[in-house]
Order: structure tokens, then sequence, then C-alpha cells
């Protein structure tokens, strides 16, 4: 008889598991399951459904009749982060702020960043083809409310100009104090001279719009 002996992943951890799918995959029926670990169909339906509470027996029982790791039937659920509005490069007036903060769509936060103090925006139209894509989605961080930190000269940088647009751009120091040189990404776009900038912030991340996983 297959014993239940260990922790209750459910309860301690609010882990979700991926089993119904990778059964189904497999070719087997829940009746299969319930045979194959020596408990009832009853109980293993409330196993891969949730109504049961699972534990480490269950799970590495399962795995091992899938013949998969334990690591591929849980579900790991990821931080998100709002996408706080849309970027443009081009001639056509970009829309920034597209959303109230913190109720734009949610994106799941890339495993490369920290969802702490992270921005992401979505390219709009075709203006930075072919470096960004429209929906693409670009992730930075600003080190401070306003300014312009040394650190963003001369690179690709989301940043916002003093009437409230929003572009992306490699942001250059201008020839008068306090201006900058936006340029774009090819020849459609001419460079924009003596821009003053609220703000601008390195772009740390780039995700075209097909790897975007929006929640």
């Amino acid at each position: 008889m297959f014993m239940a002996r260990q922790t209750d992943l459910t309860e301690k951890s609010g882990m979700k598991f991926s089993i119904r799918e990778k059964r189904k995959a497999a070719g087997l029926t829940q009746e299969d399951m319930a045979e194959r670990l020596e408990i009832s169909t009853s109980l293993y339906n409330g196993l891969e459904t949730g109504k049961r509470r699972m534990n480490e027996t269950y799970l590495d029982g399962i795995s091992k009749v899938l013949h998969i790791p334990v690591s591929d039937l849980i579900i790991e659920e990821r931080p998100t982060i709002a996408i706080a509005g849309k970027v443009g490069a081009g001639a056509q007036v970009p829309l920034f702020d597209a959303y109230e903060k913190g109720d734009g769509p949610q994106v799941e936060c890339p495993r490369d960043l920290s969802p702490h103090g992270i921005v992401a925006v979505e390219v709009e139209g075709d203006s930075m083809e072919p470096v960004y894509s429209g929906g693409d989605l670009l992730f930075y961080s600003r080190v401070s409310h306003d300014g312009v930190p040394a650190e963003a000269l001369g690179r690709r940088c989301v940043c916002e100009d003093a009437n409230g647009m929003g572009w992306v751009k490699v942001v250059r120091a201008g020839r008068e104090a306090g201006t900058f040189d936006l340029h774009s990404f090819n020849d459609t776009s001419p460079t924009m001279y003596g821009v003053r900038l609220k703000w601008a912030a390195p772009v740390r991340l780039h995700w075209p719009a097909d790897m975007a996983k929006k929640v």
C-alpha cells in the first residue's frame, strides 16, 4: 500500500502541480496512476485536482510512475511586474503613461531580474526596427526619480523628456549643459538634438513579444 508519510506540500508552501498534463502526455488514465501508486482512484483524483493534500511521498511516487523529475511536476509561480505604459522612437507621438500606476497588464518577472524596482514598458510601432519590434518589452530600473545618471550616457535608455513624452534612444551628452542628444537605432528616425530630459534609465533586459508572458 502506498503510504503518505511526509510534509504536506500544498499546505506548507501553496505549491501547485501540473500532474494532469504530464499524465495525459504519458497516455495514462487516472485509474492507471492509482493502480501503480497503490491508492484509490478517488484519492488520486483528489491529488491531481488539488482537492486532496499533496505530500513528498505522493509527489515522488507520481514522478517515478511518469518517469520525470519531481521538478517537472511543480508549477513555479514567478512574481509579476506591471507594464507602466508604451514607448516609441519615431515621429509618432509615444504613449508613455498609458496605464494608471500599477493598473497595467502584468508580465512574469524574468528569471535574471529581481521584481523590486524594475519597470516594464511596451514598444509601440515599428520605428525601432530591427533592434526592437512592436509589442516587445523593455525592462529598466531608475537609480533616482529624476535626472540622468552617468551610466546612462552612451547606452540604450528609456527616457522621458521635459514634455512628458517617453522614448527609447541612445542617450549622449548635448552641446549645452543640461541637454542631451537622443540617437535612434536606424536611419528612419533622425537624431533629436539638445533635448532636456526629466530622467533616463538604461535598458536592462529586452524581451521579444513572443517571449513576454503576460498574466
